[in-house]
């Protein structure tokens, strides 16, 4: 009798001892009684019913990171390329992700997979290059959407690659290129026009002071001779060659004006003589008579 009872007593220390669990912070457990669920346990020290009555399924909380293989997809603009990408996800409800779903790790996998091929398909290549975080942000939407009934929930998505065939390549290679040539010559331009517009401020303002325009082109030579390579040629300011030339003109003006009178006084000499040569036969007839 007392080998029975210390055999009792071992049996159930025993199964004690193996109904007893361990849930850490990061995990929570399904329980199952005779098949029927029952509430989540966890996280610490649980307690299951021995001799198989309940039955338990650990379920992670963590986020998992999840890498989507590469997919070949052709674009709106009907370029192939491959795409692969990762996802993050989590379990929220781990009641939902046991009895929703066999296997939500893979479930979640292929959903993935098919979403990236949909939404890849559906925009161009400029786009999936430009705006990577525009296309994120539908994908995780759209696979949030689809596993939020299984107790998922997807906090991002990335697309790590697009492959880009090498004739594509080189021809994004040209358009840019081009792109940045286009960029130069307009910021050329716009270059030219401003200083365009500083030079015309300038020379409108050292037209009102023309001692500044002097000391500005002295400036310009003490610059240019100072390198001691070149040569200079000096001009001489306009307004002194107008004064000079203002007095020669005038010289000449007198000079001609002096010619002018002798020659005038000539004239009435001579017509003074002829009138007197032509008296003087007149005067001998009228004594004549």
């Amino acid at each position: 009798m007392e080998t029975l009872l210390a055999l009792i007593a071992i049996g159930g220390a025993l199964a004690l001892l193996t109904s007893l669990r361990i849930m850490r912070e990061y995990e929570r457990a399904v329980v199952f009684r005779l098949g029927r669920v029952r509430p989540i346990r966890g996280p610490g020290l649980i307690f299951l019913v021995p001799f198989g009555i309940e039955v338990k399924k650990r379920v992670s909380l963590r986020i998992v990171t999840l890498d989507i293989p590469p997919q070949d997809v052709i674009t709106r603009d009907n370029v192939s390329v491959k795409v692969n990408a990762v996802l993050y996800f989590r379990v929220k409800d781990p009641m939902k992700a046991i009895l929703e779903i066999e296997d939500y790790v893979f479930a979640t996998s292929q959903l993935a997979q098919t979403t990236l091929r949909s939404v890849i398909g559906q925009a161009e290549l400029d786009e999936l290059l430009a705006e990577r975080e525009k296309v994120n942000q539908i994908l995780r939407e759209i696979i949030d959407e689809g596993t939020d009934a299984w107790g998922i929930s997807v906090t991002a998505v990335e697309v790590k690659d697009v492959d880009v065939p090498p004739e594509m390549k080189r021809m994004i290679a040209k358009q840019a290129e081009a792109e940045r040539k286009r960029r130069a010559k307009v910021i050329n331009a716009e270059g030219e026009l401003q200083a365009a517009t500083k030079l015309r401020d300038a020379a409108r303002l050292l037209s009102s002071q023309p001692a500044s325009l002097q000391l500005r082109f002295l400036q310009t030579v003490s610059g240019i001779a100072a390198e001691k390579n070149s040569s200079i040629l000096f001009p001489l300011p306009i307004d002194l060659f107008t004064s000079i030339g203002q007095r020669f003109r005038g010289a000449a003006y007198q000079e001609r004006a002096g010619h002018a009178e002798v020659e005038e006084e000539e004239e009435e000499e001579e017509v003074e003589e002829e009138e007197r040569t032509l008296i003087r036969p007149r005067d001998l007839t009228q004594c004549a008579n």
